[in-house]
């Protein structure tokens, strides 16, 4: 079977000990990575007011890692759009497209990827469906050479034609993205309850009559969250790091990514990361390429996207090396 695509989300994890700098530093050192080992995409996605993240100034991010590479795709994935005028988005990517030519994506959210009082000092706009749907018949518009939206061009955006993506984990997503013509990404690797409802969704609900659809057929990208060594024992042990942030994520007690532990307390903190991790794929190169070969053939996925967390930044870059490796 021919491998489909392989991708990398980032959110430029902090770990403890460390800060801000160091976790950039680690995030660029994997950006070479997958330039040179030859995946497909690599995505930054938005998060605020968290001390694991530091994936804030997304255009930032991505504008650096297109400056660094020249065959890699690098976008958002993603912008949550409800946090920003969708004009001010059109001209940040547009920008991007301009100075780094067709490699840049935008991978659009309706979530806050934040906490209620920080999506209201981000002056939150509505994230309704039919709001979302008409931002993004915006965004298309100001990309594009036609006529502007309410009268209003964007010399920086117009023509560049960037490349839009609905990023969802539900139905709902999942049933914009199909009724907009558009490309869906599954928020898999964290919400995976409704992976496999959600792109039945999507491909049923699929239309090529709808003003933004660029696609002839669905395509699906799928979040699994990976962590490859050596060994199915070690990659165990290192992902232990992960399994600890989905506890603290699902019991609001956050913090930078822990060491690896050999046992963690089987609570009930731990219950519920376990069901926000079921989409994994951990272990030996021959481990997690049967885990992801499975999780290909039941969800027919065009593409992979992988998160791979870990406290120290080297077995972070061994498992993504391992796993392009394992991969061709």
């Amino acid at each position: 079977m021919t491998p489909v695509p392989l991708s990398i989300l980032d959110l430029v994890p902090v770990s403890e000990g460390t800060g801000v700098r160091e976790a950039l530093e680690a995030t660029y050192a994997a950006v070479r990575l997958a330039e040179e080992s030859g995946y497909h995409r690599y995505w930054f996605a938005e998060h605020h007011n968290s001390p694991t993240f530091a994936s804030s100034a997304t255009a930032l991010l991505i504008e650096h890692a297109l400056a660094m590479t020249s065959r890699l795709r690098v976008g958002s994935g993603g912008v949550m759009l409800p946090n920003h005028a969708p004009l001010t988005v059109a001209e940040q990517f547009g920008t991007l497209a301009q100075l780094h030519g067709d490699r840049v994506d935008l991978g659009l959210g309706r979530a806050p990827g934040t906490d209620p009082m920080t999506a209201r000092l981000l002056r939150r706009g509505a994230s309704d469906a039919q709001s979302f749907a008409d931002q993004i018949y915006e965004l298309q518009a100001w990309f594009g050479a036609g006529e502007s939206p309410r009268g209003v061009s964007s010399v920086v955006a117009a023509g560049t034609e960037v490349p839009i993506w609905v990023l969802g984990s539900t139905t709902n997503g999942a049933s914009i993205a199909g009724q907009l013509g558009l490309p869906f990404a599954v928020a898999s690797h964290f919400a995976p309850d409704e992976l496999y409802e959600a792109l039945s969704v999507y491909r049923h609900a699929f239309s090529t009559d709808s003003p933004t659809a660029r696609l002839e057929a669905p395509y699906a990208m799928v979040g699994v969250s990976v962590l490859v060594a050596d060994t199915d024992e070690e990659a165990e042990y290192q992902y232990s790091t992960h399994v600890q942030m989905s506890v603290g994520n699902a019991t609001g007690a956050r913090r930078p990514l822990q060491p690896p532990r050999a046992e963690l307390p089987h609570d009930a903190g731990w219950r519920a990361a376990q069901g926000m991790l079921a989409c994994r794929a951990v272990g030996s190169p021959q481990t997690v390429r049967r885990q992801l070969d499975a999780l290909v053939a039941t969800t027919e996925a065009d593409e992979l996207v992988v998160v791979t967390y870990a406290h120290d930044p080297q077995v972070r870059l061994r498992s993504l090396q391992l796993l392009s490796e394992l991969w061709k």
